[in-house]
C-alpha cells in the first residue's frame, strides 16, 4: 500500500478508531486502496460483492431505488457483501468527488473481526443509524 494511506489517518475512522497501532499497521498491509474521479461508478447493483470500502476522502452517492444518499470520510458500504456469502451488490455506488477508499476484502475483513471484535459493534451501531433513517424517511 502506499503512503496516501497512514496509520494515523485510519485512527480517524470510526470503525478503526479502537485499533491499536500493530492492528492498523496489519489492516493498512492487508487493504488495497482505490482512487477514483467524479462519476466513476465503484459498485454497480446486483453484481457479485466481495469486499467492504471505506471512504478515506471524498464522496460517493449510494443509490438504492428511488433513494441517494452520500457517504464521506469515515462512512463504509458493501458490507452485505460480508455478512451474507454470495449476496449480489444491493445498491450503485458512484463518486460524487475524487475519492479515496480502502477496500477491505472478504478473508481479510473475517480476519480483522476475529483478531478485533469491536469492528463489528460499531459496524452494527452505524447499520442500526442507517435503518432508522431509512424508516423516518418512509
Amino acid at each position: 500500500m502506499s503512503d496516501v494511506v497512514a496509520v494515523d489517518r485510519l485512527r480517524a475512522i470510526p470503525i478503526f478508531a479502537g485499533l491499536d497501532e500493530a492492528a492498523l499497521e496489519r489492516l493498512l498491509d492487508e487493504c488495497a486502496e482505490v482512487e477514483a474521479p467524479p462519476g466513476h461508478v465503484l459498485v454497480q447493483a446486483r453484481e457479485p460483492g466481495s469486499g467492504l470500502y471505506v471512504v478515506v476522502d471524498g464522496t460517493v452517492a449510494v443509490e438504492y431505488r428511488d433513494t441517494s444518499i452520500e457517504l464521506g470520510p469515515g462512512e463504509f458500504f458493501g458490507e452485505l457483501s460480508l455478512l451474507v456469502d454470495d449476496a449480489p451488490r444491493s445498491a450503485r455506488v458512484r463518486t460524487v468527488t475524487p475519492v479515496l477508499c480502502l477496500a477491505i476484502g472478504r478473508a481479510e475483513f473475517e480476519e480483522l473481526l476475529e483478531n478485533e471484535p469491536t469492528v463489528a459493534l460499531t459496524m452494527l451501531r452505524t447499520l442500526a443509524r442507517r435503518f432508522v433513517a431509512e424508516i423516518d424517511r418512509s
